[in-house]
């Protein structure tokens, strides 16, 4: 069947209803289809392609230009999202047709990057993808922070609607996409979203001037739960003001719960914190992010220790060939020639490796290649593992 693109406006009659569908209650009541025009400003930039057949939608898949961090260098990414079928025409290869197509036009339009939020992640890593760490749920009583009140801590915060703070926390959010491996945010009209419905609380820890930390958050009742979103920070004395001030709330709720990276810990943040820690990931419902390299263009120039390795590349629609990874000079080059230790890789094998979340022997138990225990130890030069932390969820 042939695939279009969709013009802004026709979403609300086509890729709207088959995401909510999906991935919403259903059916949808009559204020949440009227949303769906509150929704659009948000997609204008998205690229969504459908399969139609008899002028009905049968599936539809979107790419958000987004940006993320790769080992130090932000590179374009295309985030995948609403990938939707109708339930009628399931399992006949249109979402296969659809990233195919989605992917070769995002490459070719210079991201070297892609991730998204996957319903199966079987599925995906058949395309490529390989698995990300899950962002951490902390759940505590504020009563526990109650040291942090006689701390002395340097810096202040300040505390306003997200409506108003917008541009400080999308600023630190720039920055953080700067500084942290595998960070990404939408583009300025999708992050524009969390400003205009302004149902959030922000709280800055701001240090010799400067914010360095920010935490969004909502309060369910008196006596319920604080939910914050995810906990952001360039430093302990900026995560040490934004828990102060979650302590002052003991006499308002009973829990906080908050986001946290796969690396944070928690348990070490005081004495006698009785905590409750959940990366939860179901399926259907809850699923760890995936991601992938469409391109070998997002190696070049990347931090590298002095490996020397030749990989062969197969089964993949995107990255293919034999090529020596060289990284002698502290930086990844692609180069030719020499008797170099070798390795078979799929795409989601070299992805988990250059993302640091496998090791070249976890690639191989995982069937993502064929790794030597030669090339492992040049493989592991090259890619030092390092936790990536997504952030936006799409």
């Amino acid at each position: 069947m042939p695939l279009r693109r969709l013009a802004a406006e026709e979403r609300l009659t086509t890729s709207f209803p088959l995401q909510t569908y999906a991935f919403e209650a259903s059916p949808p009541t009559r204020e949440r289809v009227e949303a769906f025009h509150q929704y659009l400003p948000y997609n204008k930039g998205n690229r969504t392609l459908v399969v139609e057949e008899g002028g009905e939608t049968q599936a539809a898949a979107s790419a958000i230009p987004m940006r993320q961090n790769l080992r130090g260098r932000v590179l374009p990414m295309a985030g995948v999202a609403g990938v939707a079928t109708h339930p009628l025409a399931r399992r006949q290869g249109h979402v296969r047709a659809l990233m195919h197509q989605l992917l070769d036009e995002m490459r070719d339009e210079g991201h070297p990057l892609t991730a998204l939020y996957p319903f199966r992640a079987g599925f995906y890593e058949r395309f490529g993808y390989v698995g990300l760490p899950r962002a951490r749920t902390v759940r505590f009583s504020p009563a526990d922070l109650a040291p942090l009140l006689r701390a002395e801590l340097p810096g202040e915060v300040t505390w306003e609607r997200i409506g108003a703070g917008y541009a400080g926390f999308r600023s630190f959010t720039e920055r953080c996409l700067r500084e942290r491996h595998g960070f990404a945010i939408f583009p300025d009209y999708r992050a524009a979203g969390l400003r205009d419905r302004d149902d959030r609380w922000l709280v800055s820890a701001r240090i010799g001037g400067a914010t360095a930390g920010v935490l969004t958050y909502r309060i369910d009742d008196h006596g319920g739960e604080l939910h914050g979103d995810d906990l952001l920070t360039a430093d302990p004395y900026a995560r040490a003001l934004l828990l102060q001030f979650l302590a002052r709330h003991v006499d308002q709720v009973e829990r906080v719960s908050l986001q946290v990276a796969a690396d944070e810990l928690p348990e070490l943040w005081l004495t006698d914190l009785a905590l409750h820690v959940e990366a939860r990931v179901t399926r259907p419902g809850s699923s760890a992010p995936m991601a992938r390299l469409l391109s070998l263009d997002a190696l070049a120039g990347l931090p590298a220790g002095s490996g020397r390795v030749r990989v062969e590349l197969v089964d993949d629609r995107w990255l293919a060939g034999t090529h020596v990874l060289d990284g002698t000079t502290g930086r990844l080059e692609l180069a030719s020639g020499g008797s170099v230790p070798s390795a078979t890789l799929t795409a989601a094998g070299l992805s988990a490796l250059a993302f640091g979340v496998l090791d070249p022997a976890e690639v191989d138990v995982r069937g993502l290649g064929q790794v030597g225990p030669e090339a492992a130890t040049e493989l592991r030069r090259l890619f030092p593992r390092e936790l990536p932390y997504l952030f936006a969820e799409f």
